[in-house]
């Protein structure tokens, strides 16, 4: 039944809208600040999360580490560049309501590579937040561009699917 409500109901909708512009807003700024100041580096976070691997009660897991140490650091230019843009665009989307599902879906992938990393701030109350978006579906992203974007996409899909009949196979 909540989960009805959550995708259904106009009211939940707009609380939805709420809580999805509150998240844009937190993620457009921390991912601007990391932009606009020309000095992010990831490196000392991964560094300081392989850190975080010993002891009695580590806090990063051994395979989280292996990832970072095997993919993450090695290619932490690439990941200078994913991080404030990623954290950005998702924020520029929820703000929007555009691509709310996927944009959420990257948020949370987020909050959990930052916990899994040994941090945690905000990211368990975003990841809170962020799961109901993500359980409302369609539904959080009625009040935002989404409501035009979705109709579209689906008869543009169905239009090229009547013109070539090997896609609907």
């Amino acid at each position: 039944m909540f989960l009805q409500i959550l995708r259904e109901n106009r009211f939940a909708s707009l609380l939805l809208a709420v809580l999805r512009i509150y998240l844009g807003c937190e993620w457009l700024l921390a991912g601007w600040g990391k932009i606009t100041s020309g000095k992010f580096d990831a490196s000392g976070f991964m560094y300081g999360a392989l850190q975080k691997m010993s002891g009695d009660h580590p806090t990063v897991q051994t395979w989280w580490g292996a990832f970072l140490k095997e993919v993450a650091i090695p290619y932490v230019d690439f990941f200078n560049v994913l991080v404030p843009w990623g954290e950005f665009l998702v924020g520029v989307a929820l703000i929007l309501g555009v691509f709310t599902n996927f944009a959420i879906l990257m948020g949370l992938t987020m909050n959990f590579a930052y916990m899994f990393s040994g941090t945690t701030s905000t990211n368990p109350q975003m990841v809170l937040l962020g799961m109901f978006i993500l359980a409302a579906g369609l539904n959080a992203g009625k009040i935002g561009l989404d409501r035009w974007m979705y109709p579209y996409l689906t008869n543009l899909l169905v239009k090229k699917a009547n013109k070539n009949p090997q896609i609907a196979d």
